[in-house]
């Protein structure tokens, strides 16, 4: 993939990942326990899951690059609202 060229962002990966941002800003809002950090670390999950397995059924694309793209994608999206 060229350093410049951005892997093909689904929709659903990037609001999984804007849900696991929310759920961050929620955590960390409040003093740490396991409860309220629990919904946080569930949807990192699942973006970390979601990544991987879109990673492994498209050629050529590096799950890392995919992530940080649509990290990158999410934190673009929520800047523009």
């Amino acid at each position: 993939m060229a350093k410049d060229a951005r892997p093909e962002i689904p929709d659903d990966l990037l609001q999984l990942q804007r849900a696991a941002e929310v759920a961050r800003r929620a955590a960390t809002a409040r003093a740490y326990s396991s409860e309220a950090w629990r919904p946080w670390l569930d949807a990192a999950e699942a973006v970390q899951r979601a990544v991987t397995e879109h990673a492994a059924a498209t050629a050529g694309v590096s799950r890392y690059e995919l992530e940080m793209a649509v990290k990158r994608a999410a934190r673009e999206a929520d800047e523009a609202s």
